[in-house]
């Protein structure tokens, strides 16, 4: 375990591109009040109850600088994105007379940042949000990006807008609350952004993996940090996933299948953590990847408790996985699309991959 810091150290604002900052530290929270509109005269809190405490912190921030403060308490996990949940927003906020020039600020994980982000997009074609993660998850991935949307019964995130929110606060004090298991599932985006982008973050899991998931330490923040950067790197490129975002997708198709047939009882992470070990097996399957480089990935995935390999009870069996991945965003008509890679740091489309890899590589994860 690594030593805690003596003394917090500055915050870090990591740019995506020229629309909006990250704001990286800790104790922070009272930060949200400076990325918002001038002339802002309302804000709707989103929250969820496990963090409750922190919603009252950046509510009472807010109400500090002389902001209308509403109050919108949703539900934990991926029930939190339904057209339900949606529409009580639509008419709380219409209710309190939300105008163009009030905004919505996001507290939680990435559920209610997904969630807040699309009510934002939607409610009068668009308002200002602003999201402040407390899990790790939605650190790295969910709150990074402007990707908004809720679920359906066909499939995660099929119903969504791209927007941008005028900021993030990622506040690492909130991640000493979190639980061992949610912290573990976040690292699987992590460790994603060093298989598609950025090496060291794999080195740094490698030489300590018990150092990075001390939410206290130097680590953490770092790995933070590099994969906020991944990132925004990439969509500050491509905001709209016509090219280039597509690789942020790595592991997703078959983690997202892994995630509807099991109803969501799945952790994102975990899903996606089994669905990076599928996309290996797949590459290596193609002779695109080698198998040196699947090993590597079992490893650092177990080295953090993460699972490699998913336990298939019917009726979630080899059909309905392969129908579930048919819905992928990523697929076009009746071809299924994967992030693969050819190697660390070089993510690559493969396209239409024939049935035998596909089997394959399930057997590999399912066995």
């Amino acid at each position: 375990m690594t030593e805690p810091y003596a003394a917090a150290p500055a915050p870090t604002v990591i740019p995506v591109g020229d629309s909006y900052d990250v704001v990286v530290g800790r104790d922070v929270l009272g930060q949200v009040p400076s990325l918002l509109r001038e002339g802002t005269l309302r804000v709707l809190v989103v929250a969820s109850p496990a963090v409750a405490a922190y919603a009252d912190q950046v509510a009472g921030a807010l109400a500090a600088a002389a902001v209308q403060v509403h109050r919108a308490e949703v539900p934990d996990a991926e029930s939190a994105k339904s057209v339900d949940v949606l529409a009580r927003l639509w008419s709380q906020l219409g209710q309190a007379g939300f105008t163009r020039t009030d905004a919505i600020v996001c507290v939680g994980g990435g559920t209610v940042t997904d969630l807040g982000g699309f009510a934002a997009a939607s409610w009068l074609r668009g308002v200002d949000v602003v999201h402040v993660p407390t899990t790790l998850l939605a650190m790295v991935d969910a709150a990074v990006g402007g990707k908004t949307g809720i679920n359906t019964p066909e499939g995660k995130n099929l119903v969504g807008a791209f927007h941008e929110p005028r900021g993030v606060v990622c506040d690492l004090s909130t991640l000493s609350t979190l639980p061992r298991a949610d912290l573990v599932a976040g690292l699987a985006e992590v460790i994603k952004g060093g298989f598609i982008a950025d090496p060291v973050i794999l080195d740094l899991i490698e030489r300590d993996p018990a150092a990075a998931l001390d939410v206290s330490g130097p680590v953490l923040r770092e790995l933070i940090e590099r994969k906020i950067t991944v990132k925004a790197g990439v969509v500050a490129a491509d905001l709209t996933e016509s090219s280039l975002r597509e690789i942020l997708n790595y592991g997703h198709t078959f983690g997202h299948a892994i995630e509807q047939v099991e109803h969501y009882r799945w952790r994102h992470g975990d899903a996606v953590a089994v669905g990076m070990v599928y996309a290996a097996e797949l590459a290596c399957a193609a002779g695109l990847l080698d198998p040196s480089v699947i090993a590597r990935h079992r490893e650092i995935l177990t080295s953090v408790g993460l699972p490699i390999r998913y336990d298939a009870p019917p009726p979630a069996s080899w059909p309905a996985l392969l129908t579930a991945m048919s819905r992928d965003k990523k697929s076009r008509g009746a071809m299924l699309r994967f992030v693969a890679l050819r190697g660390v740091g070089d993510p690559v489309r493969l396209e239409g991959p024939r049935e035998e890899w596909l089997e394959q590589a399930f057997t590999a994860v399912c066995p």
